[in-house]
Order: structure tokens, then C-alpha cells, then sequence
């Protein structure tokens, strides 16, 4: 399956797939991506910072339809799912706060709160972890990405953050966890302090596919995530080609000889979400800076990061099919497995078409993401 991707460059994962014709782990990557399949719970007292982080982590503001309110609406002991709008299958879950009463039993909490099947967990807090919390973290850490989060309400200062930080590792190390780390987070501005150093850190711990996934749900944050997106998107792309052109040295019934460009819709349309280029990403984002959406509106120049319609996909997929003469024999090499250089040409045209659009798409995000951050208020 997917998963077994880890620790390795996507693409370098996806092409040793393919040469060795294992096109069942290819095919599941591809799909994988396309929807964006993970589960993120955050652990912690339920209040302002705790749902500022999930929306802020789903592109939502408080006032946005779907986002969590500043009250819970659950019991404290139930556990509440909230999906992203954009990305239904990136599903962040509400988990209580674990209990200060003792006796305590670390396995009991986690078993309530089906600890174990989220593909990562944030244990939160504003101040200082609690010993229970810790005594979870040590039981779980051998089996679930679980990380520490510090998080900073309207009230703190720089050096008060800091202060709390130094107490939380020293409480960590007290109770036995080894090179403990606590992340910094500022939940209504994610790019900013420890999160683009959390990213990090996930993309090096999730199961390759479940860390890409997770990539793509996210908000564009900042110039590095969208590079990142579009290092995988033209990951995703190579994948798509190779299966529609018929990469494999075995045939494979179930594996389409022709360019299929409603699964080129479906990549761009994911790109386009993925990148918050729609108009209703683009215009919450303006809200939340505030700006005048027209502004960022106006940066787009690429027509799919306005729409993603089929008649454009084609019309591009056309074009550079009959353009490939222009595609550099060096492409090709660095492209395709050693026992495919003579590619179909709807791989190469698939390649072509879609990686100028993903850098056309991702051009305009970078424009976006630079005017939000740097004029808004």
C-alpha cells in the first residue's frame, strides 16, 4: 500500500515503483493525494487558542461557516471531528483534555479517545504541560507522532513565551522524556514562531504519503508551502502520466493507454484548492488579512487558477501534444525509467501540459501569499 512510502523523495519513490512495475502502489499514491487522507487530533483544554489553531489549520476564520466555535458544542469527555471544506478527508478531531484526577491511567484516556488511529496528535496547552499529558506522551511515543505545543494566547509577550517554554521542557525532562521539544505556536498566525519548524519535523516523521497529504490540505502559509506543493503536485503529475501512457514493462488491463484528462481535471482541481486559488479561499484570506479581495483576485493570471474546466485542460493537453518536438531530450532522461525512454506520447504531453500549468498556478499563489503577508493587518 501507500504507506509503505517513507523516508524517501516522492518522486524517486514513485519512478522505483514503477521500474519495478509495482503500479498497485502507484495507482494508490495517486489516489492518496487526490483526496488528502489524514487525521489530526488535538489534545488540550477546549477554548479561544485551542479552536483558533484548528481553524487556522483548516484556512478558517471564527466567523467562517464550518469553523469550530470558541465554546465547545460537544460534552468535555466526547470527542468532535471537523473536516477541512476544501479537503473533506483532512479531518481534524476535538480530544478532551486529559484528566488531572488521580488515580490515573494513561492507556485508559487513550483507548476512550481511540488515541492510536490518528495519523498524528498535538498535545496543547497555554502554560504548562500537565503530568498527566506526559505520562500519555511517554506511552504513546513508541507507537504515534505525538508533539508538544506550546500555545501563545493575545495576552503574551515574546519573553513570557520563552519563559514558559524553558519551564515546559524542564517539567519533560523531569518526567523522563528524552531530548524533549516544545513547539511555539501562534494559532491565528501559523507562519510565524514554531509551525513552519512543526511542518518540518511531520514531513520527516508521517509516512511519506500521510506527510504529503497533509502538505496539501494545509493553507498556503507561506512561499516555502507552496514550493513544497508544487513539488508534489508535479510528484503527482509524474504519477498520473506514467499510468495513463502506459509506462509499465508489463501490461496492466486496468491501466488506461491514453491521456485520461478527467484525472488532469482532477489533479488541477486539487492544485487549485490546494494552492487557495478559488475565489472563496482567496476572498477569506483577503478577510482575514484585511484587504480588498479584488486585490489578491487581480494576481491570478492563470486562467485554471480562476477555474479548472475540462474544455482548458484539453485545449492545453492538445497544444503540447502537438508541441513535443520542443521537449528537450533531457527531460525525457530525467523523467521516464531506464526501460521506458520510448515513451508514449501522452506521457510526455500529460508531463508537459500539466507541469507548466502547476507552475503557472503556483507563480500565482506566491503573488498571493506575498501580498497577504506583507500588506496585511
Amino acid at each position: 500500500m501507500a504507506d509503505v512510502f517513507r523516508g524517501l523523495n516522492l518522486l524517486e519513490t514513485l519512478k522505483e515503483s514503477i521500474e519495478s512495475n509495482k503500479l498497485s502502489d502507484v495507482k494508490d499514491a495517486v489516489e492518496d493525494l487526490l483526496i488528502s487522507r489524514i487525521n489530526l487530533a488535538v489534545v488540550g483544554n477546549r477554548g479561544d487558542e485551542k479552536y483558533s489553531l484548528m481553524n487556522s489549520l483548516r484556512g478558517l476564520g471564527r466567523g467562517d461557516e464550518g469553523a469550530a466555535p470558541s465554546s465547545s458544542p460537544v460534552a468535555s469527555e466526547e470527542v468532535a471531528g471537523y473536516p477541512n471544506p476544501k479537503h473533506p478527508d483532512f479531518r481534524l478531531w476535538d480530544l478532551p483534555p486529559v484528566p488531572d484526577a488521580s488515580p490515573f491511567e494513561p492507556g485508559g484516556y487513550m483507548d476512550r479517545v481511540k488515541f492510536l488511529r490518528y495519523n498524528a496528535v498535538f498535545m496543547t496547552f497555554t502554560h504548562t504541560p500537565q503530568t498527566h499529558s506526559v505520562e500519555v506522551f511517554l506511552e504513546a511515543c513508541s507507537l504515534q507522532t505525538v508533539y508538544f505545543i506550546l500555545l501563545a494566547s493575545v495576552e503574551d509577550t515574546e519573553k513570557g513565551l520563552e519563559e514558559k517554554r524553558k519551564a515546559s521542557l524542564e517539567i519533560l525532562k523531569s518526567q523522563g522524556v528524552t531530548q524533549p521539544k516544545v513547539y511555539l505556536v501562534r494559532p491565528s498566525t501559523l507562519e510565524k514562531c514554531d509551525f513552519p519548524c512543526l511542518l518540518e519535523d511531520m514531513g520527516r516523521d508521517l509516512p511519506e504519503i500521510r506527510a504529503h497529504a497533509l502538505l496539501m490540505a494545509l493553507p498556503t502559509l507561506t512561499s516555502t508551502l507552496v514550493a513544497r506543493k508544487k513539488e508534489t503536485f508535479k510528484a503527482l503529475v509524474w504519477a498520473a502520466a506514467s499510468l495513463s501512457g502506459g509506462m509499465s514493462a508489463i501490461p496492466v488491463p486496468l491501466v488506461a493507454s491514453m491521456v485520461n484528462s478527467s484525472v488532469a481535471v482532477r489533479i488541477l482541481t486539487k492544485a487549485q484548492l490546494s494552492l487557495c486559488l478559488d475565489d472563496e479561499s482567496v476572498e477569506r484570506l483577503a478577510r482575514q488579512r484585511g484587504m480588498e479581495p479584488t486585490t489578491l483576485k487581480g494576481l491570478r493570471t492563470c486562467v485554471l487558477s480562476v477555474e479548472v474546466t475540462k474544455g482548458e485542460v484539453k485545449k492545453r493537453l492538445a497544444a503540447a501534444e502537438k508541441d513535443l518536438a520542443t521537449v528537450s531530450s533531457q527531460l525525457v532522461e530525467m523523467a521516464i525509467p531506464r526501460h521506458a525512454r520510448s515513451a508514449s506520447r501522452s506521457f510526455t504531453a500529460m508531463l508537459q501540459a500539466l507541469n507548466c500549468a502547476i507552475d503557472e498556478m503556483a507563480t500565482d499563489a506566491d503573488k498571493i501569499v506575498a501580498a497577504a503577508l506583507g500588506e496585511g493587518k
